[in-house]
């Protein structure tokens, strides 16, 4: 079996494999275009994602500079927006819903190492895929750690590390990262008062 065949597969595996390391300078080369493009060149940058990625949506918006490992992994939704200096290492699935809000300095990471160093030495790794539903926002500096689930409508607060599902449609801070509440209506209507107080 192929390197790149246990990665996809979550076995361990050799990152330093002939195709891995090939993969990740074609991704390294397309992220450079990426990221060196005037900002007037919105299309161009839209049609370096696309072929990057494996699937995005219609509608999507990703600021400079972003850096992921493969591309191939990464499916976003509709509506999709990362901010500045986002980092995706997606050595397996990673899976971003619709409306996805993504703040500045996030970091999704699949890759694991072994903890024993005589086999971290000996190169080997292993991947698990990160799923993160529709209507979720990663404040600021977030992390989110290999396998995690994050669920529809949720808030991650700026600075957490997501190390365990997180459920849908609460919020969540800290290091390790847990719910702290529910979203309510009462959210929406707070912020529609403030609205109509301006």
């Amino acid at each position: 079996m192929k390197e790149k065949e246990k990665m996809l597969e979550g076995k361990p595996y050799r990152a330093f494999g002939e195709e891995l390391v090939a993969e990740r300078q074609a991704a390294k080369e397309l992220i450079f275009e990426f990221n060196a493009l005037h900002p007037s060149k919105i299309e161009q940058r839209d049609k370096i994602i696309k072929r990057l990625f494996g699937k995005t949506g219609k509608n999507f918006i990703i600021e400079p500079p972003f850096r992921c490992d493969y591309g191939y992994n990464i499916s976003i939704g509709e509506n999709f927006y990362a901010n500045y200096n986002c980092t995706i290492i997606d050595c397996a699935r990673v899976t971003i819903g619709d409306n996805a809000f993504i703040a500045p300095n996030v970091s999704l990471f699949t890759a694991e190492h072994p903890i024993h160093p005589d086999i971290r030495n000996d190169q080997l790794e292993y991947a698990i895929p990160i799923s993160i539903g529709n209507n979720v926002w990663l404040g600021g500096g977030a992390i989110v750690n290999p396998g995690v689930t994050i669920g529809d409508n949720t808030v991650i607060g700026s600075g957490s590390v997501v190390t365990k599902d997180i459920p849908a449609n609460v919020i969540a801070v800290g290091n390790p990262c847990r719910v702290k509440r529910k979203i309510t209506e009462k959210d929406k209507t707070n912020f529609l008062e403030m609205l109509c107080n301006e």
